[in-house]
């Protein structure tokens, strides 16, 4: 006797097709990703997918929502684990953020698919202007500088991690070598600020 399979509670499923999604990035690119290929992917009617998402931007901005929560859930947990120390807080902060970035290559996939919708503008400032707090926070007890000056530090700090990513990402250094340089942006003004 075969089993039955339960049905999905609304979130429940809309979480199973964000797997599926993701999984079909990670295979065959952003491009790869349509309502109707994730329906088939899936195994649903493409009515149960478009009453979840109702457009492939919808989809692709739930996806890229979805990577940053892990993203940051990934700081956030490196940073508890973090030695009280600017130099080491710095460091967990580098470290976190180029592991999500080999570990979530999908992100800058789904993000340049999203390029040019007006609906991703507002979501990345909201997520820049998020993990600046999450850095400004975690550097407050190490820094001397008042708190808009260490927010406009950290995205400096932010703009700086996304260029040495893309060098990473393009093989002209190592992880190493990009986790020291970013370390280093980070601890530069807070180091001269409180010396």
């Amino acid at each position: 006797m075969t089993a039955v399979p339960t049905r999905l509670s609304k979130q429940a499923r809309r979480e199973q097709l964000l797997d599926v999604a993701l999984a079909i990035v990670r295979a065959n690119g952003a491009d790869g990703l349509t309502l109707p290929t994730l329906a088939e992917a899936a195994g649903v009617s493409r009515p149960v997918v478009y009453d979840h998402f109702a457009s492939r931007p919808g989809l692709l901005l739930a996806l890229y929502r979805r990577l940053d929560e892990r993203h940051r859930a990934a700081i956030a947990r490196a940073l508890e684990q973090a030695p009280p120390t600017a130099a080491d807080v710095a460091g967990a902060i580098s470290v976190a953020y180029f592991a999500c970035a080999a570990d979530i290559p999908e992100f800058h996939a789904v993000s340049s698919a999203l390029k040019g919708t007006p609906e991703m503008e507002t979501i990345q400032h909201e997520m820049h202007d998020g993990y600046t707090e999450l850095m400004a926070d975690a550097l407050t007890p190490y820094s001397g500088l008042d708190r808009a000056a260490l927010r406009l530090h950290c995205a400096g700090a932010l703009g700086a991690a996304e260029a040495i990513a893309a060098q990473l990402n393009r093989g002209t250094t190592t992880a190493a070598d990009a986790i020291t340089a970013l370390t280093g942006v980070i601890l530069g003004r807070i180091e001269r600020a409180t010396g």
